[in-house]
C-alpha cells in the first residue's frame, strides 16, 4: 500500500505496540514522530522503544541528534520527508508514530518554514510574561497560557519566520495520502496508565538518567522540553522533595495528554479508537480492518 499511516496518541496508550504489529502486516517502516525521541541519551523519561520492542523492524529519526545540538521543526521537516521518500520508493509503507502534532502537521502538510538560525529558551521570563510577549507578536494565537513549551516554540517561529506561526498553522493541504489513527481511552483509564508508567520509569532508572544528565550542568532545549528531568533536577537542587517531583511529574503528564487530543482534535481529522487493554489484538483488529476499508 502507497498510502502512509500515522498513529497518534498520548504516551503509554499502545501507539509503539500498535505500530509493530501494523509494519509487520502492511510491509512497514516506522519514523519517530516525538521531537524528543530524536535525542540519543533521553530513553527513560521520553518513553523511547527498545531494541526489543522493535522486533527487527526498520525505525526511523530516533537516537540522530545529540543533546547539545540544536533541531528544529524544521529540521525534522526535511528529515522526515527525505525518509517518506525512500520508505515509498523501496514500495514499503511509512508508519509516522508520535506525539507531537506540530512535527506530524509540519511533515505532511503543505507547511512553509524557514531554516531557524538560533532558538531562545526564555528563562529569565515568567509564565505570564511569557504569554503577554506570544499576544504581542501573535494575537490571534490559540496556545493555552500554560503551555509554555508551545510559546517558546511560537515565539521563536516568529523570531525566524518574521510572521506568526498561527498563519502557518491554517494550511490544511496534505501532501501525501494518509490514514490518521488515534488511540484514546476514557480519562480515568489514561491517567491511571500515565501515573503507572511514570512508576514503572522510576523502577527501571529515571533517577539515575536525571541524576546523570544535572551532575553534567546540561540544561539545553533537548533536556529541558521532556516531562521527566526538569521536575527531578528541583528536587536534586532540594527546591523539592522526591515525593513532590514525582507527583509533578505525573500532573504535568496528564495535562500534556489533555492538551495533546485538543490540539489533534483541531488541527487533523484524525479516526479514534477506543484501545481494549483486556484484549489488545481486537483494537489491531478494528484497526486493520478500518485501513482495509480506506486502502
Amino acid at each position: 500500500m502507497k498510502k502512509i499511516i500515522v498513529i497518534v496518541g498520548p504516551t503509554g496508550v499502545g501507539k509503539t505496540k500498535l505500530s509493530i504489529e501494523l509494519a509487520k502486516k502492511y510491509s512497514g517502516e516506522i519514523i519517530n514522530a516525538d521531537s524528543t525521541q530524536v535525542y540519543r541519551e533521553l530513553n527513560i523519561a521520553t518513553a523511547k522503544i527498545t531494541e526489543e520492542e522493535k522486533e527487527n523492524i526498520k525505525h526511523h529519526l530516533f537516537d540522530i541528534k545529540d543533546i547539545q545540538d540544536f533541531y528544529s521543526v524544521f529540521d525534522y521537516q526535511q528529515d522526515c520527508r527525505k525518509k517518506i521518500e525512500e520508505i515509498l520508493n523501496k514500495n514499503k509503507t511509512p508508519i509516522l508514530v508520535g506525539g507531537t502534532g506540530l512535527y506530524i502537521k509540519a511533515a505532511l502538510y503543505d507547511y512553509k518554514f524557514n531554516e531557524e538560525e538560533n532558538f531562545q529558551s526564555f528563562d529569565d521570563l515568567t509564565d505570564e510574561e511569557l504569554y503577554q510577549k506570544l499576544l504581542e507578536i501573535d494575537p490571534h494565537s490559540e496556545i493555552h497560557k500554560n503551555n509554555r513549551k508551545r510559546i517558546v516554540r511560537a515565539i521563536n517561529y516568529f523570531l525566524n519566520n518574521n510572521k506568526p506561526l498561527s498563519e502557518n498553522l491554517k494550511t490544511n493541504r496534505l501532501l501525501y495520502d494518509c490514514i490518521f489513527i488515534g488511540l484514546t481511552t476514557d480519562r480515568e483509564n489514561l491517567y491511571n496508565i500515565i501515573n503507572n508508567r511514570v512508576e514503572k520509569m522510576l523502577d527501571i532508572g529515571l533517577m539515575a538518567e536525571a541524576k546523570k544528565l544535572y551532575d553534567r550542568k546540561i540544561r539545553t532545549k533537548a533536556v529541558m522540553t521532556p516531562i521527566g528531568y526538569k521536575e527531578l533536577f528541583d528536587y536534586f537542587d532540594k527546591k523539592i522533595s522526591l515525593e513532590e517531583a514525582i507527583d509533578l511529574i505525573k500532573r504535568h503528564s496528564r495535562h500534556y495528554a489533555k492538551r495533546q487530543y485538543t490540539w489533534f482534535n483541531h488541527q487533523m481529522n484524525i479516526n479514534w479508537f477506543n484501545v481494549d487493554y483486556e484484549n489488545f489484538n481486537n483494537t489491531i483488529k478494528e484497526i486493520e480492518e478500518f485501513i482495509q476499508n480506506n486502502r
